[in-house]
This record gives structure tokens, C-alpha cells and sequence, in this order.
């Protein structure tokens, strides 16, 4: 995570020109801070869009309670807040399901 930061600081963004976030940087940086702050990694990327102010929105998937068989894994659903330049500014909990739940679309 240092060795991340030390690249923005370098050249004042994610990495590219343009002095904004990619959507795949932005999934990066989700991916390496939130397990962080949750104790539990990333499972999976389900959405991501573009957020205020050159920011991003991006949802994951996170294995909170891992159980046998794995169909009964208690999941949740989080929405991470990022700014331009890739600093987290929010997450939240908008989900919590067992793996072998259906959508309720």
C-alpha cells in the first residue's frame, strides 16, 4: 500500500495523464484497501461508475462468514466511495445475503 501511494504522490493521480482515476485503477484500489479495513478480502467486482466530483463508485462482493458447504457463505454487498485521485472517502454496507440466495428482482 505504501509503494501504491508513493506512485500517486509522484506524479499527483493514479497514474495517468489526464489527473484522473481510471475505473480499473480505482478497482485496485478498492481491491487492496477495503479488505483492510473489513478483515475480509474482495471476492468480487460487481459494478463500477463514475462517482461526484471525478470520483468513483465502485461495489464489491466480500466473503463476511465462510461455511460447509460454501452455498451457506454469508455475503455482503459494499459500496466504496473513491475521489479522483483514489483516496477512499466512504464505504458502506448495502447487502447481506447467503451465497445461495436469488436476486429478489
Amino acid at each position: 500500500m505504501a509503494e501504491q501511494r508513493s506512485k500517486r504522490s509522484q506524479n499527483g493521480s493514479g497514474g495517468n495523464s489526464r489527473g484522473r482515476l481510471s475505473g480499473r485503477e480505482a478497482i485496485e484500489h478498492v481491491r487492496s484497501e477495503l479488505p483492510q479495513l473489513l478483515g475480509h478480502p474482495v471476492d468480487a467486482v460487481l459494478g463500477v461508475e463514475p462517482g461526484d466530483s471525478n470520483g468513483w463508485k465502485v461495489t464489491v462482493q466480500v466473503v463476511e462468514l465462510a461455511r460447509i458447504p460454501h452455498s451457506t457463505d454469508v455475503l455482503g454487498t459494499y459500496e466504496v466511495t473513491l475521489d479522483g485521485k483514489g483516496e477512499l472517502q466512504a464505504y458502506r454496507r448495502r447487502r447481506r445475503y447467503y451465497r445461495n440466495q436469488a436476486d429478489e428482482d
